[in-house]
């Protein structure tokens, strides 16, 4: 592999030892691929090899986590979105290659693009107003993801100057869009919390938000809308191994476990142990954790505020509303012009994802409820296409995630593979059993 020019010898040697060795296979389970890594424990690598398999869009049907002493293993069960196999080679070797240097796995790369940070209370036809004060500022908008929870909004968006393509670097610039950005998110009711910035900071831009969403203490907020399918969390201390046992009982949907785990990370715990299990439509979670510095949860109070922070990492991204995508050539103000459209005809978007591909066109996913966030009508939904174009904004149903499909059981299969995993499954249980959290590992 190529080394970052900063590393010496003696921190290559380190690292060597320190790989993360992975085998996929897809031999084992008749209905997912495998995907097995074993590595040195460290904080936040989990979030790392988690994060690797979600930016893939694949979805994690089964998990199994344990670390014992310096050492940790993950199995994860993974389809594409259609519930199938894992069968390109390309991705099987993308995997195994970003995986085993995931010392040095980044996010995306947003080189040549200026990153702005936005926080404040949510409305309608607040990201109208934002996208026009940048588009009014020649700000040319390439990338953008938004997402909005309990009355709260949070945006990473990352533009380039209009004509020449460069990034922002202009400081009386910067702070006319940081002040003109600021009066919008202010509104009428939102003098002290509305924030903006710009980001120099290279950070997944997922995660990101999540720690946007965290810093503004949304998971505080009372929500706008009580469905009758909220996330159920429980948290127990099992003190005599000193760990907090948490349980997590929803929805299944891609990249829950990146959400979850995200959170968990961020907050200073550390898991030492895991298990995820789907079921048709449902997800069931139980992670075994500790804080940074060893010890379990503490109080009641505690106990409370991560129950209130997990339940707000996995409503975040479930947003409710119609999925419509966008995909056009770009030209200036086409977000400003599309997200008008939206607020004059009373369509609220809750949750966007905004993409410029390299021959200039943009794929911009959006999904939109009605102003007190209930389903939007289906006749202003057509009204809202054929001022924007049918053939360029498009209803989309989201992905089944294999739902529909017979769940089969996953049987090892013979051979050197199946007799690998078998003993791969043997060692995790046995970690579990020493550590008295399983009865028996036979």
């Amino acid at each position: 592999m190529e080394w970052p020019a900063y590393l010496d010898e003696y921190e290559k040697l380190v690292f060597r030892m320190t790989t993360p060795r992975v085998m996929i296979d897809n031999a084992g389970c008749s209905n997912s691929t495998r995907v097995m890594v074993d590595s040195a424990r460290k904080h936040g690598i989990l979030l790392e090899a988690v994060q690797v398999l979600t930016d893939l869009n694949l979805s994690i049907k089964k998990a199994y986590i344990s670390s014992d002493g310096r050492w940790f293993m993950d199995v994860f069960h993974v389809t594409d979105l259609d519930g199938n196999k894992l069968t390109d080679e390309s991705v099987i070797s993308y995997i195994e290659q970003s995986l085993e240097t995931i010392h040095f796995v980044s996010s995306k790369c947003f080189d040549g693009l200026t990153a702005l940070e936005l926080t404040g209370t949510d409305r309608i036809g607040l990201l109208s107003e934002v996208f026009a004060v940048l588009s009014e500022l020649e700000c040319n908008v390439v990338e953008a993801k938004v997402w909005t929870h309990n009355g709260r909004i949070a945006s990473l968006i990352y533009v380039k100057e209009q004509d020449s393509g460069s990034p922002i670097e202009d400081s009386e610039k910067i702070d006319t869009i940081e002040a003109r950005l600021r009066n919008v998110l202010k509104g009428d009711n939102d003098i002290r919390s509305a924030k903006t910035s710009v980001s120099m900071a290279v950070t997944h831009t997922e995660r990101r938000l999540h720690q946007m969403m965290f810093t503004d203490r949304d998971y505080e907020r009372k929500p706008i809308i009580r469905t009758n399918d909220n996330p159920i969390v429980s948290v127990l201390n099992c003190l005599e191994k000193g760990y907090s046992v948490i349980n997590i009982h929803c929805k299944d949907r891609p990249k829950l476990l990146f959400d979850i785990v995200c959170t968990i990370t961020d907050m200073q715990y550390v898991v030492f142990h895991a298990t995820l299990n789907t079921a048709g439509d449902r997800a069931y979670l139980e992670f075994f954790i500790r804080h940074t510095d060893g010890s379990p949860i503490s109080s009641e109070a505690e106990k409370h505020r991560v129950i209130l922070c997990l339940q707000a990492a996995i409503e975040r991204r479930a947003s409710e509303g119609v999925r419509l995508e966008l995909c056009t050539g770009d030209k200036q103000g086409l977000l400003a012009d599309v997200t008008r459209t939206f607020r004059e005809n009373g369509l609220n978007v809750t949750r966007a994802e905004i993409s410029t591909t390299s021959e200039n066109t943009v794929l911009n996913v959006f999904y939109v409820t009605d102003v007190i966030g209930n389903p939007a009508d289906s006749k202003i939904i057509e009204a809202v296409r054929q001022k924007i174009g049918l053939s360029d904004l498009k209803v989309k149903e989201l992905p089944l995630v294999y739902h529909q499909k017979a769940e089969e059981r996953e049987e090892p299969t013979g051979g050197v593979g199946g007799a690998m995993l078998l003993s791969l499954g043997s060692i995790v249980r046995k970690n579990l059993y020493n550590l008295g959290l399983i009865k028996s590992f036979s």
